[in-house]
């Protein structure tokens, strides 16, 4: 994402998830938006193998894919973000 080490605006983020045996691993993952590793908005959830999320300019420095609640594996393949520094 543009601007490094500061808060942009995302528009949209390209999940591919694995295609082989373990794809369900991603079940249930949630993607977040913020300007913080632990306390992140909810953006959206319940990824596929692949598949684009529109976030609307959505304002954050951090992305994350999480799986709350659940202590386990979480394998992605490519995760692209894109997205304007704010002005």
């Amino acid at each position: 994402m543009a601007g490094q080490g500061a808060p942009n605006s995302v528009f949209f983020i390209t999940i591919t998830n694995r295609i082989d045996c373990c794809s369900r691993r991603l079940n249930g993952a949630e993607i977040r938006i913020g300007d913080s590793v632990e306390d992140n908005n909810d953006v959206l959830w319940s990824l596929l193998s692949q598949s684009t999320f529109h976030c609307n300019g959505m304002e954050g420095q951090y992305i994350n894919v999480v799986i709350p609640g659940r202590n386990e594996y979480l394998t992605l393949c490519e995760v692209d973000s894109y997205g304007a520094p704010l002005d």
